[in-house]
């Protein structure tokens, strides 16, 4: 399968303190990216591979979301955002598309309050209790026609489509957590078969700023099976920084495959839509098919379908367009796995990482640097430390001088670890840091990050800032004493591209990625770890 390459970044934090604030994503992380063109393989339906496609949609919005309003005006609206995803449909079908994912808040928009949102919302039956066809059988259900719509789509495309929708649900006042009102107002993700049937629903647990809505009062862990994929799982936006339901789906082995709608706001260095996106899919070893909103002028772009070894994404920032991309991909992905290369030698920078990890004899340790192999040069001064705050965070950090080094930067329990070479040097500053705490800005949840960042300019003060370009490049090895196993490969080069880590893994009690031959200029290598049970 061919590989084109596109730049995506995921949805995160749509909805900061702002104007921008009350976007209804609900996911925290920042991103840039680059155009995205087809990547498409004619060879449709290949023995143990499938074909799937994601829609960075540009919504038609609310002019005044604040307003009360009809169910018939809310459905004019409604139903010209699903007229787009209509077309789109039918251009996947001719493609021998199996699966569509269409982002959060594509079809009503955002910035709602809870009553203001309440025309736009669809009656909701439980899939687990009634089995039904939306599309054949319209008169069923009152205030479904958006899902109606939707299952039609599906069946005329003859694809499983999955799309996010804001629904209803009445309760009682005996229920403890019925709101006053007397309904339940979810943000839905749902899915509907190749003929039309709803198949399931996913409720949004982790939401983001959205007063609108509610979270239900137990997590939807929702996997539906598919003739081609077999087990997919499903979550949204937010949800991807979260143990619940996210993490959960994935303890079933079976599940290789997550679809996921989100209205991502991106954030750089360490949270850009794509980026954390194809982190998810690296880090679990699945195939991770990401639809995130169009609004350039929001923040919000980067949608893609990502497997371990090779993705295919879209960002832009210039185009006021959606953009369809379709991909072949494997039904069982593989991994990213192997420690040496093609010939069985192993490569010298690693056996050297291997020395240190060690503790060989032949390095001699002082401060904060190690010096290894008389052959080799290393800066004979530790770099100073300095702190400078990136997303929201006081990060430690050393500079990163000369053509190669190693360098250690210590906060709280974590020490992060950089051995580099350059082949040429860049007039641009380069840093290593370090942070291992409780982030409290729009969400609170724990991380022990370390991250290799191209910083906005010369000053120290500018490490953190959000950059897309660069020119450095580097061959290294990026590794850190963590506490706990989920750990999130974020890699991000020059005008919003991908790479993919070389290497990754455990090593004496460290987690290391390794690199070499960038493709174009670091902007950003982290190792961005989440410690779920200290948040």
């Amino acid at each position: 399968m061919e590989s084109f390459r596109q730049l995506c970044m995921v949805c995160i934090m749509s909805r900061a303190s702002s104007q921008l604030a009350f976007f209804l994503c609900g996911c925290y992380m920042a991103a840039l990216g680059v155009h995205a063109g087809e990547h498409y393989v004619a060879d449709h339906h290949k023995a143990g591979y499938y074909v799937a496609a994601v829609y960075e949609h540009q919504s038609i919005l609310s002019p005044n979301p604040l307003a009360l309003t009809s169910r018939k005006e809310a459905l004019e609206l409604m139903n010209q955002n699903l007229d787009i995803y209509e077309q789109q449909v039918m251009t996947a079908a001719q493609k021998g598309v199996q699966i569509i994912v269409f982002p959060e808040d594509g079809i009503h928009g955002f910035n709602f309050t809870r009553t203001s949102i309440y025309p736009f919302l669809d009656f909701m039956p439980s899939p687990q209790l009634v089995k039904w066809n939306p599309c054949l059988e319209p008169q069923r259900f009152n205030d479904t026609e958006v899902l109606q719509r939707l299952s039609c789509m599906a069946l005329k495309g003859e694809m499983f489509l999955v799309a996010n929708l804001g629904t209803k649900q009445p309760c009682h006042s005996s229920d403890p957590g019925c709101p006053n009102d007397g309904r339940y107002q979810f943000n839905t993700d749902v899915v509907f078969s190749s003929n039309g049937t709803l198949v399931d629903r996913y409720r949004k647990h982790n939401l983001y700023f959205e007063a609108a809505v509610d979270a239900p009062l137990k997590v939807d862990h929702i996997i539906f099976d598919t003739p081609f994929a077999g087990k997919v799982g499903i979550f949204t936006c937010f949800d991807i920084l979260f143990f619940n339901p996210a993490i959960q789906l994935l303890r079933d082995s079976e599940v290789k495959h997550i679809v996921y709608p989100a209205a991502w706001m991106n954030q750089l260095p360490l949270l850009a839509a794509i980026q954390i996106q194809s982190a998810f899919a690296i880090a679990f070893g699945i195939n991770f098919l990401a639809a995130n909103i169009h609004h350039p002028s929001l923040g919000m772009t980067g949608s893609g379908i990502y497997t371990p070894l090779k993705s295919f994404w879209h960002h832009d920032m210039e185009s006021s367009k959606g953009h369809l991309i379709i991909a072949q991909v494997a039904r069982n992905p593989q991994g990213l796995v192997g420690t040496e290369n093609a010939t069985g030698k192993m490569d010298p920078s690693h056996s050297k990482f291997l020395k240190i990890l060690a503790g060989d004899p032949y390095c001699e340790k002082d401060a904060q640097e190690v010096h290894c192999d008389a052959a080799t040069k290393w800066n004979m001064n530790a770099p100073p430390t300095f702190y400078s705050e990136m997303m929201y965070d006081n990060f430690t950090l050393v500079p990163v001088w000369g053509k190669e080094g190693y360098l250690r930067v210590c906060a709280n329990g974590l020490c992060c670890y950089l051995l580099y070479q350059r082949p040429t040097l860049s007039k641009e500053l380069y840093a290593l840091g370090v942070f291992d705490g409780l982030h409290t800005v729009h969400g609170t949840y724990y991380v022990q990050v370390c991250a290799l960042v191209k910083c906005g300019g010369l000053g120290f003060d500018t490490c953190g800032q959000e950059i897309t370009e660069a020119t450095g490049i580097f061959e290294f090895h990026l590794w850190g004493n963590f506490s706990t196993s989920y750990i999130f490969p974020l890699f991000l080069t020059s005008g919003m591209t991908l790479e993919t880590p070389d290497q990754l893994g455990w090593e004496n009690g460290h987690y290391f990625l390794r690199k070499s031959r960038l493709s174009s200029g670091l902007v950003t290598a982290a190792l961005y770890g989440r410690l779920y049970e200290r948040d």
